[in-house]
């Protein structure tokens, strides 16, 4: 069953007299529990599409309906709570707050969300530990490498329990080692809490532990291959 679906999505972008469409009449569905990589060269559309599925980005026309809302339709305030209450982020540059530390950085939502504050504590700590950092959960991201900071970010995103994960080349500042660890644990958390996971990436060793993988060219699907398991 989808739980994700654009249909005809564009997003033009105007450059002097030129237009540029970053994503052309894309229709695509996603079901819960994949575990989909977005690829393609630069440009092709893939961070754009991530932008749209997750209401960052406005389409110029199409729908993104999520859970049978079409969130094209949403305006301030709703849309801001569907995205709180539905959808994690993680992006490159990690976006961690600088001034707080990994353990506030990871239950902001939460608090934003109007959590209490037991069930915050708990779900913090459960999820540092389950990306390996209850040891720095005190230390601010200054004081961590790109590595830990990015397991932050991904606690962050976890943290509210969201449906679906979006992932924006999450990996491109890592190491191999760091890069491996943390897809065992978005796999881990595919596998074991159901979570839909799609990313946009470049990175191979992403797209080899995708079930799913979709290349994007000039704004368009060029391709859409399922793995067999």
């Amino acid at each position: 069953m989808s739980v994700i679906k654009t249909e005809n999505l564009r997003k033009t972008y105007h450059q002097g007299d030129y237009e540029i469409h970053a994503v052309d009449d894309v229709s695509v569905e996603f079901e819960q529990g994949e575990f989909t990589a977005v690829v393609g060269p630069s440009g092709s559309g893939k961070t754009t599409l991530l932008n749209a599925i997750g209401g960052l980005d406005e389409p110029t026309s199409g729908k993104v309906i999520i859970n049978n809302t079409d969130i094209t339709q949403l305006k301030g305030n709703q849309l801001i709570d569907f995205r709180m209450n539905n959808i994690g982020f993680v992006f490159q540059a990690y976006n961690l707050i600088p001034v707080l530390t990994a353990k506030e950085n990871v239950g902001f939502v939460m608090l934003l969300q109007g959590r209490p504050e037991s069930e915050r504590e708990s779900r913090v700590e459960e999820l540092l530990a389950a990306v390996g950092l209850g040891e720095i959960m005190n230390k601010r991201p200054n004081q961590m490498s790109g590595g830990q900071q990015q397991r932050v970010a991904v606690a962050r995103a976890l943290a509210p329990k969201p449906q679906f994960i979006l992932a924006d080349e999450p990996t491109a500042n890592l190491d191999s080692v760091s890069t491996s660890n943390l897809l065992d644990i978005m796999a881990r958390l595919n596998k074991e809490e159901g979570i839909t996971f799609i990313f946009s990436t470049h990175d191979q060793r992403v797209i080899d532990r995708a079930s799913r993988v979709i290349t994007m060219e000039d704004g368009k699907i060029i391709s859409d291959e399922r793995k067999v398991q």
